[in-house]
């Protein structure tokens, strides 16, 4: 902002934009504001930046979800793009993130005080996470060795015992089941890789 005002003050001087002295300060004034209302050490600026980073997301996560239902349109297995269209979104979302803590100092800051303890912090997320991580790290290993994929009917022991179910969806944390009535089954990727299954026909 203070480059722009320099900039129209330039111009003044050397008559390629004619404006009166009033004008000219209202103009500073309003460059100067405009400034300050996107500057990320103020309270409005992090909240705009955070709202527009916010948007830029969305628009993200629409573009990608658009662009796999068009894909999906050509494709016969659809097992592969589906998982990946949920991690890149994840992605996205992480990046967002990422970046409006890089941005605002205040974020920073609170980062670098909280790396003190990253250590302590690090082995209770990690072992908090570490039923999340395992599933999504079977996601990945179902989908890459194509042990089963959408439209699979398969036999898989539950808590009701051997149940016969198609294949729906493969997310990163969860694999979706339907049995012949119509009920959801939903099974952690972990244990979708632990158990021995019987695959009773592929999907088209």
């Amino acid at each position: 902002m203070v480059a722009m005002t320099i900039f129209v003050s330039i111009a003044v001087m050397q008559g390629t934009l004619h404006v009166s002295n009033t004008e000219l300060i209202c103009m500073s004034a309003y460059l100067e504001l405009f400034g300050t209302a996107l500057s990320p050490r103020s309270p409005v600026g992090a909240l705009l930046i955070g709202a527009l980073i916010l948007g830029l997301i969305l628009v993200v996560v629409l573009l990608i979800r658009r662009s796999v239902r068009h894909v999906a349109l050509h494709l016969s297995d659809t097992t592969a793009l589906q998982f990946v269209s949920e991690f890149a979104q994840l992605l996205t979302c992480v990046f967002g993130f990422v970046l409006y803590a890089h941005l605002i100092p205040e974020l920073r800051a609170l980062g670098t005080a909280l790396l003190a303890g990253v250590s302590v912090v690090s082995v209770v997320v990690g072992m908090a996470a570490q039923s999340t991580l395992g599933n999504v790290i079977a996601g990945f290993s179902l989908v890459l060795y194509r042990q089963i994929r959408v439209g699979d009917t398969i036999q898989i022991n539950s808590p009701l015992g051997v149940v016969t179910a198609k294949v729906e969806v493969i997310s990163l944390g969860f694999t979706q089941l339907i049995n012949a009535d119509g009920h959801e089954l939903i099974v952690p990727n972990s244990v979708m890789m632990g158990n021995s299954i019987i695959r009773l026909s592929r999907g088209l």
